[in-house]
Formats: C-alpha cells, sequence, structure tokens
C-alpha cells in the first residue's frame, strides 16, 4: 500500500504538468482558428501588430519564427513563452494581447481571449509547439 501511495504522489504531479485528460492539441484545429479570430487582422500584411514587432501569425512558420525581437514560443514551456504570457494577462496591462484595454500602447482594440482559448495555447506550447 505504501508503495502505491508513493506512486501516486510522484504520478499525480507528472499527469498535472502534462495536461492529462486534455488531449493532444492540434495547431490546425485549435490554434489557428484562434488566430484567425483574434490576432490576425492586426499580426499581418500591413497590420499594426505587424508593422510594430515584424510579428506575422499568417500560419505556423510566422507564429514560432516570432518578432523583430526574437522567438515568442518555448516549445514545451507556457510560462517561458511571451505568446502565452500576453494573452493570459500576464504581463504589464499595455501590452496584453489582443488589446482590450485604454492602458494599451496599440491603437486597434479587440476582445480577451476566452479562459479556454488561453488554455489551449498554454497546453499546445506545453506539448512542445508542434504544427500538426
Amino acid at each position: 500500500m505504501r508503495i502505491m501511495l508513493r506512486g501516486l504522489l510522484f504520478l499525480a504531479p507528472a499527469m498535472l504538468l502534462s495536461g492529462c485528460g486534455q488531449g493532444e492539441v492540434s495547431f490546425a484545429d485549435d490554434i489557428n482558428p484562434i488566430i484567425e479570430k483574434s490576432c490576425i487582422s492586426c499580426h499581418s500584411g500591413t497590420g499594426e501588430g505587424a508593422n510594430a514587432s515584424k510579428y506575422l501569425m499568417a500560419d505556423y512558420a510566422g507564429v514560432i519564427q516570432g518578432t523583430k525581437y526574437g522567438p515568442v514560443v518555448v516549445p514545451g514551456s507556457r510560462m517561458s513563452s511571451s505568446l502565452y504570457l500576453v494573452v493570459a494577462g500576464k504581463t504589464a496591462p499595455e501590452i496584453r494581447m489582443p488589446p482590450h484595454n485604454d492602458e494599451s500602447f496599440a491603437q486597434g482594440r479587440g476582445v480577451m481571449l476566452s479562459a479556454g482559448e488561453i488554455e489551449k495555447i498554454g497546453l499546445w506550447i506545453d506539448q512542445g509547439a508542434r504544427d500538426n
């Protein structure tokens, strides 16, 4: 019984960290629709985000390439990925994305992502940010 309890103590955190029960998040099916709905209008072509940061989100390669300042996705670590941090509201209000408050540096305004959308992005990154 003790061995089984010890096993559970080690297994439970690993299951939580891996998003157990969440299933694999697909870039094409889960992440790209969020980008199309909430990000692409500014982060493509001559949009405000494309001009300011050079972050082009038109496809997987652009999302992974990042901004003129460097990558914004660290595969395997949502908390090291500025893409996750800015959409999850874990940054200064001025740089949260999509810009949705009066404190934002951006001129445009959008709608904050839902908790489910933010979690999908986080899981996708934690699962390796694959082009699947």
